[in-house]
């Protein structure tokens, strides 16, 4: 997956200010995103353009990165190519470009936005140290940044706390309260991520946040950032985690998982979210399965005898939601589902309430096809032919999900989205219990679950 992709620009129109800070790639990726953001454009209008500008000091070895190199003291003073990417700085010295000035930087902005052009900004400088921490004066990001990438370099890892790894080592021992030549752990980089002096300092309040987790060049480094990346998500919108020379990277979002617990089991004769296996009611073994996969919320969505159901739900850490319209069919559930999750959710796994024997491992396994991949909807497919549950939809599906009525679930979005397969070994998956003699058979199954 590329840059465009992970960082979800693709379904986000332009224009839109993008500020990258922090050390370890930010260059690297400012200018990959520009040239895939002018990829994008000129499949639409073949008069592209990008502009690139810095609050910081540049080194001039950058600037060949662009087609275009712009050096403007005064708004208005030079018209702006129509094709390309642009760079805009001020004079260049000792052989590096000085920032632009904050009346340059307001008027490339408001050409950002009266003629749609992407506004990337480099608003920080690391010497190309894998990590860095900000001086009293740093960074300088612009008030009107949408997006503000912060941008880290995992081969710091495991390095000496110095300034041969770190640019301003002892502010970074200062923040992390990890003493000076000792070994940087992933603990003291996410303390460094999450301190408001740190990966966090000078963000605007209404920009997105996201953490680009680069240099992660080999597995053991990349197991490493996915890690990590688990943590970040309780203080970013969104989690990039891969190698930017290798062109490798993920995407680490938060994946919810919305159990359809509503119905009112007509054609089995009770309600099935209660039925005992393995000593415990087939809502609880689904709910337990939902936690353990690491999918956050947990949204349980009930309507039929809710209050009993709801009870066997005490103590565990999700939202539930009940459904009055549950008669009125499938689509309500999933709607009052969907409303339920936040913003910066990015995809969901649907689970039924008559499956406790899914096991753990397939809803991972479909939480990592999609960080690196981004599919719209994705299912586990068995025996080479047979399409299963449960199934995972991204957020760009969300908007056509909330207009589905009746007794309609999520297939009913399938011809607007590109159903991709994720082929599965055990056949377990395709099992649910529609009649008492289903139940019968599920009781008799051995799965270790």
């Amino acid at each position: 997956m590329d840059l465009l992709h992970a960082l979800r620009l693709d379904q986000i129109p332009t224009p839109y200010a993008i500020s990258f800070v922090g050390s370890g790639g930010k260059t690297t990726a400012l200018f990959q995103l520009a040239r895939q953001l002018l990829e994008q454009q000129n499949k639409i209008s073949k008069n592209a353009l990008v502009i690139v500008t810095a609050t910081t000091h540049l080194g001039v070895w950058q600037i060949p990165l662009a087609d275009h190199h712009l050096i403007i003291k005064k708004p208005n003073e030079i018209t702006l190519p129509t094709t390309g990417i642009v760079l805009v700085t001020g004079d260049i010295k000792d052989e590096r470009t000085a920032p632009v000035t904050k009346d340059i930087i307001y008027w490339l902005r408001e050409i950002s936005q009266t003629d749609n052009i992407p506004l990337l900004i480099e608003a920080d400088g690391s010497r190309q140290k894998p990590l860095k921490a900000p001086a009293a004066h740093e960074p300088p990001i612009p008030e009107f940044s949408d997006i503000v990438i912060h941008v880290s370099g995992l081969s710091g890892l495991g390095k000496p706390l110095c300034e041969d790894n770190v640019h301003r080592a002892e502010i970074f021992s200062q923040i992390t309260e990890l003493p000076l030549n000792a070994p940087i752990t992933p603990q003291a980089h996410l303390k460094y991520l999450t301190h408001p002096q740190g990966a966090l300092k000078n963000i605007p309040q209404t920009a997105k946040r996201i953490a680009l987790l680069n240099q992660a060049d080999t597995p053991s480094i990349l197991s490493i950032g996915g890690g990590m990346a688990g943590e970040l998500l309780n203080t970013y919108d969104a989690v990039v985690v891969g190698s930017l020379g290798q062109q490798n990277i993920q995407l680490m979002e938060r994946t919810a998982g919305i159990i359809l617990a509503a119905g009112s089991s007509n054609r089995f004769g009770s309600p099935k979210q209660l039925l005992d296996w393995n000593g415990k009611p087939f809502i609880r073994h689904v709910t337990e399965t939902a936690l353990r996969s690491g999918l956050e919320p947990v949204v349980v969505v009930t309507g039929f005898q809710h209050t009993e159901i709801e009870s066997h739900l005490q103590g565990l850490p999700i939202h539930i939601v009940h459904n009055a319209d549950y008669k009125q069919g499938q689509s309500t559930s999933i709607k009052k589902g969907i409303a339920a999750l936040l913003p910066n959710t990015g995809g969901c796994v649907f689970l039924l309430a008559d499956q406790p024997q899914i096991p753990v491992a397939i809803i991972r396994a479909l939480v990592e096809a999609h960080a690196s991949e981004r599919q719209a909807i994705l299912a586990p497919l068995v025996l080479e032919e047979r399409r299963a549950n449960p199934v995972l939809f991204d957020r760009v599906t969300f908007a056509d999900l909330m207009q589905l009525t009746g007794d309609v679930g999520g297939r009913g979005i399938f011809d607007r989205h590109r159903v991709s397969y994720l082929p599965w070994h055990d056949d377990i998956l395709l099992f649910d219990v529609d009649k008492p003699e289903d139940y019968e058979r599920l009781k008799k199954l051995d799965k270790g679950i």
